[in-house]
């Protein structure tokens, strides 16, 4: 599949969002809410419960259903508040000695002037920081857009995996191309550049794994597909790193990073 066509699929309605993964997959999931700052970010979701037996902190980015439920969430482009919240909820889950589960869906952070205002570059640059030495496992899906330091700052992790028809990237085609081209017309072209697809970021070791997308159409056969790949290897994963010494984890992480090409 041509790259441009993962990034609109990315961006379809009918997939499941984070809300959908956390009703699917955590138990018991309690809701917390504010940055104890400034106030409270729609567009990210965060909260506690139990995945397969074990206490977890989840963390995603929300960007609704329909029209009314995209613009409350300002369609999953976070506030400085959202990162915020996510940092005090990754200290929490370390506190505790909680994992940390991330589902990944924006186009980038918001970019509005009072968003600049309240900080923004400084909260995302905190939440890649506290995930960076979080002593506790962190683990990430990216569930449909990555876009940007937006989607940087909660895919940082001991364990990052990608869905099917999902995308990871430093900007979005389109903005790449008014840069490079002086036209946003080259989106095509720019998305072939940017390798961004699920199966280019497998191969260069940015990520562990692809699983399955859901999406309304076939709902049934899609989510026994995810469920039969994804549970199993974040459960997995999750014991196995919670039985790591923490200055270990830490240590792997950064090498993890510095790795990277």
């Amino acid at each position: 599949m041509k790259a441009i066509e993962v990034v609109r699929n990315a961006r379809m309605s009918d997939r499941f969002t984070s809300i959908d993964y956390i009703h699917l997959l955590i138990r018991d999931f309690v809701e917390l809410h504010g940055d104890r700052r400034f106030g409270d970010d729609p567009a990210v979701i965060g909260g506690i419960g139990y995945f397969q037996g074990i206490p977890v902190t989840v963390i995603g980015v929300e960007k609704g259903k329909d029209a009314a439920s995209r613009a409350q969430r300002h369609f999953g482009c976070p506030l400085p508040e959202g990162y915020r919240k996510a940092t005090r909820l990754m200290k929490e889950a370390e506190k505790f000695h909680r994992p940390v589960l991330n589902f990944v869906d924006t186009a980038g952070a918001n970019a509005d002037v009072e968003a600049e205002e309240r900080g923004q570059g400084e909260a995302i640059a905190d939440c890649i920081l506290t995930a960076t030495g979080l002593r506790t496992p962190v683990i990430s899906l990216i569930i449909g857009e990555g876009g940007s330091g937006g989607a940087l700052a909660l895919s940082i992790a001991d364990r990052l995996y990608m869905l099917e028809e999902s995308y990871l990237g430093v900007i979005s085609p389109e903005s790449c191309s008014s840069i490079l081209f002086k036209n946003p017309g080259h989106a095509e072209e720019a998305a072939e550049e940017l390798h961004l697809r699920a199966e280019d970021l497998l191969e260069f070791g940015v990520v562990d794994g692809i699983f399955p997308t859901i999406k309304e159409k076939n709902q049934t056969t899609r989510i026994r597909r995810f469920m039969e790949k994804a549970v199993p290897q974040i459960e997995q994963n999750m014991r196995d790193l919670l039985s790591e010494d923490p200055e270990k984890l830490i240590a792997e992480r950064a090498e993890r990073y510095q790795k990277m090409p």
